[in-house]
């Protein structure tokens, strides 16, 4: 589906129904959060949305699906990426769009769709009702946008610590990924779809929906959110100097990434020796020898900025941005 596609749900010229399911814990002042949001999208038009605030217990999905059976046709997901997949796990074959009001500091959906991490942007996007349906990835019962993980990059995740993360933002991935640089691969059997499986030494599995890593690092340039695949990247550095080759070819985009394969399909299965640490688009799942995924085509809509002049839909979230603070601005002074 062709980004920019204008869908009009219930609510015409009087403005969307929506909802705002928020991460309390990546909002400094929650209040002037629920003003802002409350007063922007009154002078666009639209009434007043429903707020629900995510718990240690239920991070999102809950919450999610408690708007959509209220009769709403657009959630505002507002935290860091675990907030927008649960969001995204509420959301997966209903006619309700997301839209992503980022606040933490992976933001890999917005990384990887031209999405700004500016609140002004992120609600202008929504007014203008730019949509892109999506597919997404099915793990278990759970749903992801961007990518599922086992071994490094879920060690790296695991070994991030969140003060730190607070405090220089991606950054502080690079650190902990130094901290396992070292440790010993897994032994690997990889199924996709019905080919034979193929086996190997492995220290990252990655399944994609998505090419971008954390601070825009493009790993996957062939993967796209609405192709109806996933794409696989397995990692097979054994030293030091083979992940300093593989890093260097991933940040000049080179054709050939040296200690990477990549495959392609739609239904996915990684069995290791040993349990190991998993993830979804960046939030750390138990850890286990298996990891199942299957692309859900055409699964959800996303807002997204409406293209004018440039087919990158990040230059149009600038516009959004100015846009959107000329939004505040008017509601403020009403």
């Amino acid at each position: 589906m062709d980004a920019g596609q204008d869908r009009r749900p219930s609510g015409g010229d009087g403005g969307l129904r929506s909802a705002v399911v928020v991460n309390p814990v990546k909002v400094d002042d929650l209040d002037e959060l629920r003003r802002t949001v409350n007063d922007a999208l009154a002078t666009a038009g639209w009434p007043e949305p429903q707020w629900f605030e995510t718990t240690v217990d239920d991070p999102g999905r809950g919450q999610t699906e408690q708007a959509v059976k209220a009769g709403v046709d657009l959630v505002f997901a507002c935290g860091g990426d675990g907030t927008v997949m649960s969001c995204v796990s509420g959301l997966v074959g209903t006619d309700v769009a997301l839209a992503v009001l980022p606040q933490g500091t992976g933001n890999l959906l917005a990384a990887n769709l031209g999405l700004s991490t500016d609140l002004a942007a992120g609600i202008e996007v929504a007014i203008e009702r730019g949509r892109r349906l999506l597919d997404v990835g099915a793990v278990e019962n759970n749903y992801f946008t961007v990518m599922a993980g086992m071994g490094f990059d879920a060690q790296m995740l695991a070994a991030t610590n969140e003060t730190t993360k607070a405090r220089i933002g991606w950054p502080a991935y690079v650190v902990g990924a130094a901290r396992h640089l070292r440790d010993r691969p897994m032994r690997v059997q990889i199924r996709i779809d019905d080919r034979p499986p193929v086996r190997r030494r492995a220290r990252s599995v990655l399944i994609a929906n998505v090419g971008r890593l954390q601070g825009g690092v493009h790993l996957l340039t062939e993967a796209e959110p609405d192709d109806g695949w996933l794409d696989v990247a397995v990692l097979t550095p054994r030293n030091l100097r083979h992940w300093l080759a593989l890093g260097w070819a991933v940040i000049r985009r080179s054709g050939q990434v040296p200690r990477m394969e990549v495959f392609r399909g739609r239904k996915i299965e990684v069995t290791s020796n040993r349990a190991q640490p998993r993830e979804l688009d960046g939030d750390l799942i138990a850890p286990g020898r298996q990891l199942r995924a299957e692309v859900r085509p055409q699964a959800l809509w996303l807002c997204v900025p409406q293209p004018e002049d440039s087919p990158d839909l990040a230059v149009d979230a600038q516009g959004a941005g100015e846009r959107g603070e000329q939004l505040i601005e008017e509601a403020r002074r009403e």
